[in-house]
């Protein structure tokens, strides 16, 4: 019998440490964060207020335009062009918007100024242009879109948004922008991107893993963690937010109905397809971030 309680004894510890383990590498930023601002808002416009059946697609001026004119932040998406120009663009190809074969980062900003967005006379916009219409009348999630390990995005990007006087923060799917940004820009709000990765039951490879269940925080130190609103029942995002206190956005969006029952489980709310009505979530995100 002693020997019996003395190995559940054992198991016990183990359990625990690897629980302590757990925590402490999906653990994001505690300390030292950056000022949250009342301003920050609570609504995003993904991609921009846009609608790929009309003039105004996504990612693209039109877009923007309308996002700012409604009152709602925007989400958007950059890259680099192959000569170092900042642009929003979601896709690394440009089959889907475009509908030619290529690249963003094979192709030069003379190139690609030369395609339309979809069936819209709307052009692929650089950054500056987007920041110096935005004027900071509108919040900005900004997300990096880097797809291996060329980390050259993270400063040209940073370099104009340290001109930009509006209220900005950024995020991304790929943790070594965020380390990026731990080393190079710490006073700047910085999310990890994620969802659930597993298909078909697998992972594609370690890394999908790790990130499904958040286990780069330890290293990367996020501000808030944008996740797929449809998996918000991922343990790790609801121990980073209920545990942690750290700052949920959801993504994406898609109709009234979900907004609003999102709302115990997100702070921030990224959304696609449809026009918010009158809510709560704005007002109840302001108190909170307020003090």
């Amino acid at each position: 019998m002693k020997t019996v309680l003395i190995g559940i004894l054992a198991v016990a510890k183990i359990f625990a440490v690897l629980i302590i383990i757990y925590l402490l590498l999906i653990m994001p930023r505690i300390w030292r964060k950056p000022k949250k601002s009342p301003q920050m808002g609570a609504l995003y416009a993904h991609r921009g207020l846009h609608d790929n059946a009309t003039s105004a697609p996504e990612n693209s001026m039109a877009a923007f335009r309308k996002a700012v004119e409604a009152g709602y932040g925007i989400e958007l998406d950059v890259q680099l062009t192959k000569d170092g120009i900042p642009v929003t663009f979601h896709d690394f190809t440009l089959d889907r918007m475009c509908g030619v074969s290529g690249r963003i980062d094979t192709s030069t900003y003379e190139e690609l100024q030369k395609l339309t967005l979809l069936q819209s006379g709307e052009r692929i916009p650089n950054l500056e242009e987007v920041l110096a219409m935005v004027a900071g009348r509108v919040p900005l999630i900004v997300e990096l879109k880097i797809e291996w390990i060329d980390l050259s995005l993270c400063r040209v990007l940073q370099e104009m948004l340290d001109q930009y006087q509006g209220i900005y923060c950024i995020e991304s799917f790929n943790p070594l922008a965020l380390l990026w940004y731990r080393r190079y820009r710490r006073g700047v709000m910085r999310g990890q991107l994620s969802t659930n990765f597993r298909r078909d039951g697998k992972y594609k490879n370690p890394l999908y893993f790790m990130l499904t269940h958040l286990l780069t925080n330890w290293a990367t130190s996020p501000d808030f963690i944008a996740y797929n609103c449809l998996f918000k029942e991922e343990p790790g995002r609801k121990i980073c937010r209920k545990l942690y206190r750290n700052l949920a956005v959801a993504w994406t969006v898609k109709n009234q109905k979900q907004l609003e029952s999102l709302e115990k489980d997100f702070d921030l709310f990224i959304f696609d397809s449809f026009i918010p009505k009158e809510t709560k979530i704005s007002g109840k995100f302001n108190e909170k971030i307020g003090a």
